[in-house]
């Protein structure tokens, strides 16, 4: 601070919050505006600027009905303070992202059909925000997922919600992802006139595990039709993800696909069965355990996959249209021959 003599005296109790209303003062112009941005009254605003005045030994503002004008030497403080204040949020950021870091890894179950449409983007936000956070990931299928989530080997999994959501584990709906029976393009099914599911009695299919939820949606709806049993001729394993879809594409299997993944090269040479009974609702979500605190860092993870899944929903409708336009034009086509 300036003494009365005209010394420089160390100012040793300027407080940071008095600071921060100096700097929001002066960039709103006004100490009620100024208040109104940091949730404080207008009093503390102006007992904070005074303390500071009083440290320093100098007056900040001129004041006047048009409201709060810097003076010539508070203009060169705020420059400093600023450039100070950002550096410091910046270290105390960077503390934050340390002890989260240290707090452990982040454990992530994800169905590979969403790794790349949630997962990477909320995994890029987070490391964004968290650079010393640590994640490790796992890769599988409903049943697996599940079952290493309630043993407390991942702490969020992200894949397809079951109908009815076990009472142990707690549900965050992202995105609606519908599966739908597919075949090759020009199988013999997509020439029929009217397909009905009792057309499907002789098919032979590729599917995953008995375990898995896809499955069980399609023994179910046979079920339903008084059908036996798909022939499971090629079961996949938890991993094989798209990669046998060529499988289908050259021979006359039926399998089961998500109508986003359709709509991709994933999809190419393929064509959904043109039937309502062929399709199949779903939601895709979030699992945690329940009753489990969850870190702050897994806590942002799910705020993360949420602004994720919403950015999805609003490019959606143009993907849907595109992905199911060229699985129709393809059937129509086949129809016509």
């Amino acid at each position: 601070m300036i003494t009365r003599q005209g010394e420089w005296r160390h100012p040793m109790g300027v407080r940071l919050d008095d600071i921060d209303y100096f700097l929001a003062v002066a960039h709103h112009g006004k100490v009620r505006a100024a208040a109104a941005a940091l949730d404080v009254s207008q009093p503390a605003i102006t007992q904070g600027l005074q303390r500071l005045e009083k440290e320093l030994g100098f007056p900040l503002f001129e004041r006047s009905s048009r409201g709060m004008q810097l003076t010539a030497v508070a203009v060169q403080f705020r420059e400093r303070t600023q450039a100070l204040r950002a550096s410091l949020g910046d270290a105390i950021k960077e503390a934050a992202d340390m002890h989260l870091g240290a707090l452990g890894v982040l454990r992530v179950g994800v169905s590979p059909l969403y790794a790349q449409r949630l997962f990477v983007p909320a995994t890029v936000a987070l490391h964004r925000q968290r650079p010393a956070a640590r994640l490790r990931v796992m890769l599988n299928l409903n049943d697996a997922l599940i079952a290493a989530l309630r043993l407390g080997d991942i702490d969020v999994s992200i894949n397809a919600l079951p109908g009815a959501i076990p009472p142990d584990l707690h549900a965050l709906p992202l995105m609606d992802d519908a599966l739908c029976l597919v075949v090759r393009e020009h199988h013999p099914l997509l020439a029929k006139r009217r397909l009905r599911l009792a057309d499907l009695m002789d098919a032979q299919w590729i599917l995953p595990g008995p375990a898995v939820a896809a499955r069980r949606n399609v023994e179910g709806r046979l079920a339903e039709a008084g059908l036996p049993p798909p022939r499971v001729t090629v079961e996949m394993g938890n991993t094989a993800g798209g990669q046998l879809n060529q499988l289908i594409a050259q021979s006359d299997l039926v399998s089961i696909m998500s109508e986003s993944q359709l709509g991709t090269s994933s999809g190419q040479g393929l064509a959904p069965l043109p039937m309502a009974e062929a399709r199949f609702t779903r939601t895709i979500g979030a699992l945690t355990r329940r009753g489990v605190v969850l870190p702050p860092l897994a806590q942002r993870f799910l705020e993360l996959l949420e602004e994720t899944a919403r950015g999805e929903a609003g490019a959606g409708p143009a993907r849907r249209r595109s992905a199911s336009a060229a699985p129709a034009a393809r059937v129509k086509k086949q129809g016509r021959g």
